[in-house]
């Protein structure tokens, strides 16, 4: 039921190790046989599943015993009441990743990459990394007894370079940007035989990402939102987003799709929304400088498709300031108690243009894509004006007095 399609120029190959057309050099994907999927698939058999990502198995290069998992998956759906009110919005909802075994939705990609590493004999998992995808990396290979290098850029956030160390993997730190790390990480694919997951095993890896689209349209009662405001990066969770709908409607699970898709970055790495703004579906690299660093990809692999799958859908590209992406980090935290790592602050901040702009109305059903923890990233969290009050000596007087002038300041986000 499964083979591999040329994105280029559509041949089509054995499902396989392999990432590039032999014909035309294009990247591949995995296709399925949907006809067949759609005798074999329901909701009620998908109900009766794990609640993992493999309740979703006929639509993954799933392996055929039982898989190895942490546990990704299903996280919740929330109702953004607060955030809503002070967007303007009735219906809008936040897919919470952060709550995935590592803290990120990367760790949807490397379930199903080691997987099928496993499934075929790799012994060493890799990746090259912005932060995230080095973490889940590592504790997909510690779960599969294998051995994990994970390569990132010298300079990420010290939590997610811990938090990789922690699970036992050997960290490679670059100096440069993700896309030299990327580079060289493609070098060595064909050098070594490892499992370079963002590499040599993309095709598999990137197929992960429809998971977070399945879960929402489930979630929602077998229904589709009016928009989707998801984070850019490589382009690929936008751009497997747009074939999860494409497929539910193929097996019949869904009715029909007509979600609009929105690609949020902040200006200081924004190659995918400019192309988007633009009208163009090729992208021109830009040399990253933003503070949201897991979505620091100056090149992206997917960045032309993902492009596509916005204009396809009627939704927009959003690039915005630097400064507004941590004021979007901590508008989500007082809002919904939800910390973010700055992806989240760049969809909040996405949201908050589109909504601006009226490409996003009140009445309609919004889901905005909180794809990574902000406690591997709390450097980045001021302490606001009114939020810290200081006694000189421990008396209620004394409080009441510190109390009394810090409520007179204005509220943060009034």
């Amino acid at each position: 039921m499964k083979q591999l399609r040329c994105r280029e120029c559509g041949r089509l190959r054995e499902f396989e190790p392999a990432y590039v057309c032999e014909h035309c050099f294009g990247p591949l994907e995995v296709a399925y046989d949907l006809a067949t999927i759609r005798e074999r698939v329901s909701r009620e058999s998908i109900a009766r599943g794990p609640n993992t990502i493999w309740r979703y198995r006929e639509l993954l290069p799933a392996p055929k015993g039982e898989p190895i998992d942490l546990g990704t998956g299903f996280t919740p759906l929330v109702k953004a009441r607060n955030l809503g009110k002070v967007l303007g919005l009735d219906n809008l909802y936040l897919k919470n990743d952060t709550l995935n075994p590592t803290g990120s939705f990367k760790d949807r990609n490397v379930a199903v990459a080691t997987n099928f590493a496993r499934s075929y004999g790799f012994d060493t998992l890799s990746c090259s990394s912005t932060g995230n995808l080095a973490g889940s990396v590592a504790a997909y290979a510690a779960r599969a007894g294998m051995r994990a290098l994970v390569f990132i850029p010298a300079d990420l956030e010290p939590g997610k370079v811990g938090a990789a160390s922690a699970y036992g993997a050997t960290v490679v730190e670059v100096n440069g940007t993700y896309d030299d790390v990327n580079r060289l990480c493609v070098e060595l694919a064909d050098l070594y035989g490892w499992a370079i997951v963002n590499v040599n095993l993309r095709p598999f890896y990137s197929e992960g990402s429809k998971t977070l689209a399945f879960e929402v349209v489930e979630q929602l009662g077998w229904r589709a939102p009016d928009h989707l405001v998801v984070p850019v990066a490589a382009g690929s969770l936008l751009a497997k987003t747009a074939k999860a709908f494409q497929e539910l409607v193929g097996v019949g699970l869904l009715e029909r799709a007509s979600t609009r898709i929105h690609a949020a970055q902040a200006e200081g790495c924004a190659p995918v929304s400019t192309a988007i703004q633009q009208g163009r579906d090729q992208v021109t690299p830009v040399r990253p400088n933003s503070i949201a660093k897991s979505l620091a990809i100056g090149n992206p692999a997917d960045g032309r498709y993902a492009a596509r799958a916005v204009r396809a859908s009627g939704g927009w590209g959003t690039a915005c300031r630097e400064h507004a992406v941590q004021e979007g980090m901590a508008l989500l935290a007082e809002t919904e108690g939800i910390l973010s790592e700055p992806a989240g602050g760049v969809v909040v901040a996405g949201l908050k243009e589109l909504v601006a702009t009226g490409r996003v109305r009140r009445e309609e059903t919004v889901v905005i894509c909180i794809t990574g923890s902000g406690l591997k990233t709390t450097e980045l969290f001021e302490v606001r004006d009114g939020h810290r009050l200081h006694l000189a000596k421990p008396r209620a007087a004394e409080f009441e007095q510190v109390l009394a002038e810090a409520e007179k300041a204005p509220a943060v986000f009034a």
